[in-house]
């Protein structure tokens, strides 16, 4: 076999596309079968036209350019590089050609997983802040962390603390009678009021159930003036009551008890998670607030001395209240603070 024909043999055998031009007059001298096949214009003493931008003196300049080549209703992506040569007196373009679909086609591939993964990985981290919003809505920030870390959180006594029990005057029967659509989207908004509210004060809020709502000072950081803060906290809530109620409809009365000592707080739950606060101030600020009459706070007595100097308190009265006996109780004139409240 002679070499021309071995070499043309080769040729036609590798998945590269070889062309040879003259640089002159761009007239094709040499080419593959493959890169025919890449080219079906491309013959043999024709001249070799590309379609592109660029002209073929250009092409030994440049880094390898792609092309997009259809064949039997199959778009090719062909990466073609040059060289310049010279025989025999001419001098002459040797073009390479290399097809680069499948390379083409897998980058693709690659980069919409990525885009995939990373679209997902957006969504997991929307959840995973939706999800925390919601949970540190159900429990103090530091017990969320300790349960994030750990997978459980210990029971801690908290002490000395302020509880805030609150509940409405005649919320059965204004839900029975109402819509109930109107009531809940008004109960949530006085809700997320009194949240705002205690969030000024550092009053953590614990639980609501049904109309009641029940708010901690003091935990789960420990804070010197817990009780006057329970109090002003307590104070702005019916402010605002008084206040929603010339502009609204619906009238919403309040009862409020508050009561300070010892509570134990923890997660509660296997399944439903819910943090909660139990112990003797959480059972007497419950039943403060059902001595108080509506729109009326509640407070012990233990607590005059430090509220005195901002609140104005009735004269103190012995009531007797369940699991307690006989206590001494102050109603508080929320109203008519000593000096402005913070």
């Amino acid at each position: 076999m002679q070499i021309q024909e071995i070499s043309a043999s080769l040729l036609g055998s590798i998945n590269v596309g070889i062309c040879i031009v003259d640089a002159d007059t761009g007239v094709i001298v040499s080419l593959n079968q493959t890169f025919e096949t890449w080219f079906s214009d491309a013959a043999q003493g024709q001249v070799l036209n590309l379609g592109t931008s660029f002209t073929l003196k250009d092409l030994p300049d440049r880094e390898p350019v792609e092309l997009r080549t259809k064949v039997k209703h199959r778009t090719l992506v062909v990466e073609l590089s040059a060289h310049e040569a010279e025989y025999e007196g001419n001098t002459l373009i040797v073009i390479e050609g290399q097809n680069i679909s499948r390379l083409r086609e897998t980058e693709a591939m690659i980069d919409s997983y990525a885009s995939m993964v990373d679209k997902r990985t957006r969504e997991l981290e929307r959840e995973n802040r939706r999800v925390e919003k919601l949970i540190l809505n159900m429990m103090p920030k530091s017990v969320f962390e300790e349960f994030m870390t750990f997978g459980c959180v210990t029971p801690r006594l908290f002490e000395p603390v302020t509880v805030i029990m609150l509940d409405f005057v005649g919320f059965t029967k204004m839900a029975a009678a109402g819509d109930p659509n109107v009531t809940v989207s008004e109960l949530n908004s006085i809700f997320t009021a009194f949240d705002q509210i205690g969030e000024h004060h550092g009053c953590e809020r614990i639980k609501t159930i049904g109309d009641c709502y029940m708010a901690v000072t003091g935990l789960p950081h420990s804070t010197p003036d817990h009780a006057l803060s329970a109090a002003r906290v307590a104070a702005k809530m019916m402010r605002f009551l008084e206040r929603r109620n010339q502009t609204h409809p619906h009238t919403w009365r309040a009862r409020i008890g508050i009561a300070s000592g010892s509570v134990v707080g923890s997660v509660v739950g296997v399944q439903k998670y819910v943090y909660d606060v139990f112990g003797p101030a959480v059972n007497m600020a419950a039943r403060l607030q059902a001595q108080s009459k509506p729109m009326e706070i509640t407070v012990c007595d233990t607590m005059r001395d430090e509220l005195i100097d901002d609140f104005k308190l009735c004269e103190a009265e012995t009531v007797s209240l369940r699991g307690f006996g006989d206590t001494r109780i102050a109603r508080m004139k929320h109203y008519q603070p000593n000096r402005k409240v913070a």
